[in-house]
């Protein structure tokens, strides 16, 4: 977490050699660790200066989901495009053939299929990896980048809609207006140690056209967890319950629901998939151990929307508490629950982090406002030079 992660983290060694990497970002992404936690552990043991590029790390994911928090409209119109050229492929053999040849390693371009075909057996790619990954698709393949935002949607282990989406945006120009990123032979060979030296990349990288980035609203972020009994509805988008429930708050059931399917519409991968189910069981059950509560989960029932409704209405509370979705398609699931519970009595109401309170409001513009604030943010969440208590 220290000097050496910042020195030598942009190396892709491999899926053998991981040994540069945190490999932390499956278990921040879907909460099973709280961003803090890894923020403070690297305060624990290396000076603010020396953990400076770690925990910007751990904060460019929470730039991206506040950043998406104050314009949701981004996501909504990538939605809605990447379902049209889903469809058009049906019926645009070419277009259908390339992306194929991308997404199962078939192009001849080195580097990019040994990429492709890591992803879908991983579940994961270093972050530089990724970066050149969706150059090459953008500007050298000259294939949607919301095609590749899907690819990516659909076998990341941490995928999530903010840092996915908008990190093809900004390889593609969208994000930073103007800014691309272009893929270079020479720079892939000196940091994949000349495993690969690709021939034929693009030489230039045009900023696309796209949905122009809209003006900021202010995002949601909800407070904390009502006092008084309630039912919790566990999603994979937050799997820390013992931190999200105040002792005020006491829980009588619990019900458990992934919504992996809901990324794409087309399949998701096995790595991801599996990766999902078991973070939600694990989260399960650790809050029944915790809350000392039953714990149900409905991701395997038939219809899962119909068994969520049956959990809720057995339930003597009046309120279904469940976490603050950040922008995307468990936010968008979510309302047809809530819709459902309401049919019970129940009201679904959401429970939001101090994490996402601290920093969100700091992600309306570009990275580096929100990357000045963070030492006085770690302060003000106690989490500091105090940290080396720990």
């Amino acid at each position: 977490m220290g000097r050496r992660y910042a020195e030598t983290r942009n190396h892709d060694h491999g899926p053998e050699d991981r040994s540069n990497l945190s490999l932390l970002s499956p278990y921040v992404r879907h909460r099973l660790i709280e961003e803090w936690e890894p923020a403070a552990l690297a305060l624990a043991f290396h000076s603010a200066s020396a953990a400076d590029k770690f925990l910007k790390e751990v904060c460019w994911r929470t730039y991206w989901k506040g950043w998406l928090a104050h314009r949701p409209d981004v996501w909504h119109q990538y939605e809605l495009r990447r379902d049209e050229l889903i469809t058009g492929m049906a019926r645009e053999s070419l277009l259908r053939r390339r992306y194929e040849a991308a997404i199962t390693g078939a192009t001849g371009i080195d580097g990019f299929d040994q990429w492709a075909q890591e992803l879908v057996a991983e579940g994961y790619l270093a972050n530089h990896a990724r970066m050149w990954f969706a150059s090459i698709w953008i500007f050298t393949l000259r294939l949607p980048w919301e095609l590749g935002a899907d690819f990516f949607l659909r076998h990341l282990m941490d995928a999530d809609a903010a840092s996915n989406t908008l990190s093809w945006r900004w390889v593609a120009g969208l994000h930073t207006p103007g800014k691309t990123y272009l893929a270079r032979a020479d720079n892939i060979a000196n940091y994949t140690g000349g495993r690969y030296r690709p021939v034929g990349l693009s030489s230039c990288a045009d900023p696309v056209g796209g949905f122009a980035n809209p003006a900021p609203k202010p995002a949601n972020i909800a407070g904390p967890a009502p006092e008084g009994r309630v039912g919790l509805l566990l999603t994979d988008e937050d799997l820390r319950p013992e931190t999200l429930i105040g002792h005020r708050t006491k829980v009588a059931a619990i019900a458990g629901i992934h919504f992996a399917e809901h990324r794409s519409p087309l399949p998701i991968g096995d790595a991801a998939l599996a990766f999902t189910r078991g973070a939600l069981a694990d989260g399960l059950a650790r809050a029944a151990h915790h809350f000392e509560a039953p714990a149900t989960d409905c991701s395997g029932a038939p219809h899962r929307l119909a068994a969520c409704r049956e959990w809720a209405a057995s339930l003597d509370v009046d309120l279904v508490v469940t976490a603050e979705p950040a922008t995307g398609w468990t936010a968008s699931a979510l309302g047809e629950y809530a819709a459902a519970l309401e049919e019970t009595g129940k009201r679904l109401v959401f429970a939001g982090r101090g994490w996402d309170a601290a920093f969100w409001p700091h992600a309306s513009k570009g990275f580096f406002a929100l990357g000045a604030k963070i030492p006085e943010t770690l302060e003000a969440l106690g989490i500091g030079p105090q940290a080396r208590l720990l």
